[in-house]
């Protein structure tokens, strides 16, 4: 899978209300068949940053979704609410889900 992990510091003016600017990229994204997960969290040291965490089944879904339209439109319309230029980690993983943290696993409760 490919997963990406981008931090979008948002002008101050705009951050309580950027999960509604982004809703409708958002939808679309996740509506993608190649799409994976698409989760936004607001950072908690910077009420500013919100951080990103997606992932595409593979280079293919990636590409699709870097050429749809919803993704032409987000270039367009996101930028100018943001205070700088997002920052991004994108790696090729040998696999397609979340692995267990083993290191904090929690017994089972019955």
């Amino acid at each position: 899978m490919i997963f990406i992990t981008a931090k979008f510091r948002v002008l101050p003016q705009h951050a309580d209300r950027w999960p509604e600017i982004a809703d409708e990229f958002t939808q679309a994204t996740r509506a993608e068949p190649g799409c994976l997960w698409f989760d936004w969290s607001r950072s908690l040291d910077d009420p500013n940053e919100y951080v990103l965490v997606e992932a595409f089944r593979d280079g293919d879904a990636g590409a699709a979704h870097v050429q749809s339209e919803h993704f032409k439109t987000a270039q367009r319309t996101l930028p100018p609410h943001l205070a700088e230029t997002p920052r991004i980690v994108n790696f090729a993983v040998p696999q397609d889900d979340w692995s267990q943290l083993g290191e904090m696993a929690v017994p089972e409760r019955g």
